[in-house]
């Protein structure tokens, strides 16, 4: 294939440097950092080693050692001599000396004693992890779980292929409950279980808390869903600040790790790191790190400080096979607008769109076909942006105003930088040329993603189609 001309910053091939491609393999977004191998091998040393004396020199050497060794034998003699003469006053000395050494020593062992009795003492005084990572003021484990219990909820899915369950948080007193998006991800139905502090005991159904639930909105960018149930006098949950979190804090997590059996259960750990950014389904997701163990079931649930306040909602969590004690949940500060427009408006407002659905370009098509990086367009909606501009499936998106990018997550990252309405200039690979469009970016009421629109059979054909036109 013919190389296409340099164009608004890009080379010959729409790619970066080669220091900027250098890939990092990853697990949910975040970098993944290979343990460093310490096999040195054979390591090379200089070593000294003297050179041996030969001749008149080596006989100088031997007679000062015989002088050498003579004096030792002498000074060795007079030395014993007096050692056994010492010994000899001491035994005629008077037993007072020897009981007053046998007094001090006893009261030297006695003292080691009492110094190593306060050291274990110290030892079994030492706070633990949890009094460490609590502030002065903070509230007692059971206490903040009898205070939260109420407000936390069991979330369960009805989809095609079976169900599915979650944990969600009371909002309202009214019935408005917090959960996350992917734990309703394709719902024909959602139900809610309430917690047995809900029971009736007057009533014979005292047990059934099943309540059936309405979707208000969801948005999938942020991981972030709001459901109703007709229900009222509910036990809301008290938020606080997560901009305020520290690492180091204590982090409570409650929730219903895998299924309702193990319902409300409690871990506990710190907060492991504020702002931490992380990628999840080619999207960026601006999080709270924490050990705390959060498990499939957990998702959707909150995450509560040291005064039984939520602070985050867990949304994802690493596997065991990659690492352990890795755990993120949705900074609260961040979560509450996504809430009040999805309560308001079923979306949230003013995010912008471009109307296609597609998929990275992998390395080996880029190398093997000899084309660019970037975003592979698969789909074009009607009546979209990028339809208006002329946008056309086959499209490869290799920059938004002059900005490379090589992947659908970075596609994504700048064209979230701009509103609804704002018109952006996007440049595409197509027929071995760069071309640019202008484009009146829409507003995304429900942004749903490609993967979902398309089977990976269709993917497959789209992408024998468009890259079986150039010649092997």
């Amino acid at each position: 294939m013919d190389e296409f001309r340099n164009y608004n910053g890009y080379n010959s091939y729409g790619e970066q440097p080669r220091s900027e491609q250098h890939e990092q393999q990853n697990w949910y977004g975040y970098r993944s950092y290979d343990n460093m191998n310490n096999n040195t091998g054979n390591m090379n040393e200089v070593v000294y080693r003297p050179e041996k004396k030969t001749g008149r020199a080596k006989k100088v050497l031997t007679a000062c050692a015989a002088i050498l060794a003579a004096a030792a034998i002498g000074l060795t003699s007079i030395i014993g001599y007096k050692l056994i003469t010492d010994d000899k006053t001491v035994s005629k000395s008077d037993d007072s000396s020897s009981v007053s050494r046998s007094a001090e020593l006893a009261s030297a062992n006695k003292n080691t004693a009492e110094k190593s009795g306060q050291k274990e003492t110290v030892k079994r005084d030492m706070p633990t992890i949890v009094q460490l990572a609590s502030p002065d003021d903070a509230m007692k484990i059971p206490d903040i779980v009898k205070k939260v219990s109420p407000s936390v909820v069991g979330v369960s899915t009805l989809t095609s292929t079976g169900t599915a369950t979650g944990t969600g948080i009371i909002m309202s007193e009214d019935g408005y409950i917090i959960t996350n998006a992917h734990v309703i991800e394709n719902a024909k139905s959602v139900s809610i279980l309430l917690p047995d502090s809900y029971s009736d005991e007057s009533k014979t159904d005292s047990k059934d808390l099943t309540v059936d639930a309405e979707i208000i909105g969801q948005d999938k960018q942020t991981d972030i869903a709001v459901l109703k149930i007709n229900k009222t006098g509910l036990t809301k949950a008290e938020f606080g600040k997560s901009s305020e979190l520290q690492a180091g804090e204590l982090a409570i997590v409650i929730g219903n790790p895998l299924g309702f059996e193990l319902a409300n259960s409690v871990t506990s750990g710190i907060i492991s790191a504020v702002n931490r950014s992380i990628t999840v389904d080619d999207r960026v997701m601006n999080t709270i790190q924490t050990d705390a163990a959060i498990n499939g079931g957990n998702s959707g649930g909150p995450l509560i400080n040291a005064y039984g306040q939520v602070v985050g909602i867990t949304s994802v969590r690493v596997s065991a096979s990659v690492g352990d004690g890795l755990s993120f949940a949705i900074p609260i500060d961040e979560a509450i607008p996504i809430v009040k427009e999805l309560i308001e408006h079923g979306y949230v407002t003013g995010r912008p769109t471009l109307g296609v659905g597609g998929e990275t370009v992998s390395n080996v098509y880029a190398q093997y076909y000899d084309i660019p990086k970037g975003f592979f367009v698969r789909k074009v909606y009607a009546d979209s942006a990028a339809e208006k501009a002329g946008i056309k499936v086959g499209d490869i998106i290799i920059g938004i105003e002059g900005k490379l990018i090589s992947s659908l997550e970075e596609f994504n990252n700048a064209k979230n930088a701009y509103r609804a309405g704002d018109t952006v200039k996007i440049s595409v690979y197509r027929d071995g040329e760069i071309k640019d469009f202008e484009v009146t970016l829409d507003e995304a009421v429900d942004e749903t993603s490609s993967a979902q629109e398309e089977s990976e059979e269709d993917l497959y054909r789209r992408y024998r189609e468009y890259f079986n036109q150039f010649p092997f």
